[in-house]
């Protein structure tokens, strides 16, 4: 015991092998130069695929797609409501009552502002149509409409989606909690 001791201090008083090993050993706790330069290369690699990924989304390489990507890609299964060219509405797999739908974009996007103008006009255009349609099997015209933007606002799957919900007399529609579920 005592001689690792001393064979330990001498080792923490070796001189440095490289230019920047003393360095590594104070920020990393002995780190030899060849785990740090690897350390390196991995956050330099992380980095400029997240640049490459802001830059450009199709370019992320491990992208996987949505769960509601895959409903509209049909690779999953949906009860469909209704359909545009940019959008996909299905009756949500969790509803919050009888009649509850997911509108979808086609574009893949976790937030509202990041979606293309076009997209999120046709987003709505498609909230309109489910309305339509729901508002024709519920002898209604009430309705709850709920955006959840990003995953703090309670957004559960990465991909923006509206939920519409079919408001009838004595449901509880009046009710602001309801309206903004979670």
């Amino acid at each position: 015991p005592i001689l690792a001791k001393k064979e330990l201090s001498n080792a923490s008083s070796a001189p440095a092998r490289c230019p920047t090993q003393a360095l590594c050993q104070r920020q990393a706790g002995r780190a030899s130069c060849i785990s740090r330069k690897k350390l390196e290369l991995r956050l330099i690699t992380a980095w400029l695929l997240a640049t490459a990924a802001a830059l450009e989304p199709n370019c992320a390489s491990n992208k996987e797609m949505s769960l509601f990507t895959k409903i509209i890609r049909k690779e999953i299964p949906s009860c469909k409501v209704g359909a545009g060219e940019l959008w996909y509405a299905f009756l949500d797999i969790n509803p919050r009552r009888a009649g509850h739908t997911l509108v979808v974009p086609v574009e893949e996007k976790q937030r509202l502002a990041e979606l293309s103008a076009e997209s999120r006009a046709a987003l709505m255009e498609g909230v309109a149509d489910a309305q339509r349609r729901l508002g024709k099997v519920f002898d209604t015209q009430d309705f709850t409409v709920v955006l959840h933007d990003g995953p703090l606002a309670g957004q559960e799957v990465p991909h923006v989606h509206i939920h519409v919900m079919p408001r009838t007399s004595g449901d509880g529609g009046r009710c602001a909690g309801m309206a903004a579920f979670p």
